[in-house]
């Protein structure tokens, strides 16, 4: 490993982490991005290295100082993770036999169409 590829590694952990801390978004919007585009990962390994990125503890803390503040529903999320934790390997079985161009542009269009609907809404 290069010092460059590790230098844009831990740029890319602090700005998702910062992300994921602030707004609770960071693995698809920040992460798989900056993974294709900084170091040249196919789709298939940035989504794959996001989701390992995104196994506990990674969120501990931040879901720590949320719980502190009373702004964490424990139940919600049990449930969540336990729904999350089939969906990941229902939905990964289905991503790793889609041509990659295919899963790139199911992704963008995904990003695209979250932004102009939250572009929009009304509050």
């Amino acid at each position: 490993m290069t010092f460059y590829i590790f230098v844009v590694l831990v740029l890319i952990g602090l700005l998702a982490g910062a992300f994921s801390g602030l707004m609770g978004i960071g693995g698809a919007i920040i992460m798989i991005p900056a993974l294709i585009y900084f170091l040249q990962m196919d789709q298939y390994s940035a989504q794959g290295t996001s989701i390992a990125i995104m196994l506990p503890p990674v969120g501990l803390l931040a879901a720590y100082n949320y719980y502190k503040a009373g702004a964490l529903n424990l139940k919600y999320a049990l449930i969540i993770a336990v729904a999350f934790l089939i969906g990941g390997y229902i939905g990964s079985k289905f991503a790793v036999n889609l041509p990659q161009d295919i899963l790139r542009k199911i992704f963008a269009i995904l990003l695209i169409t979250i932004a102009i609907k939250m572009l929009w809404a009304k509050s």
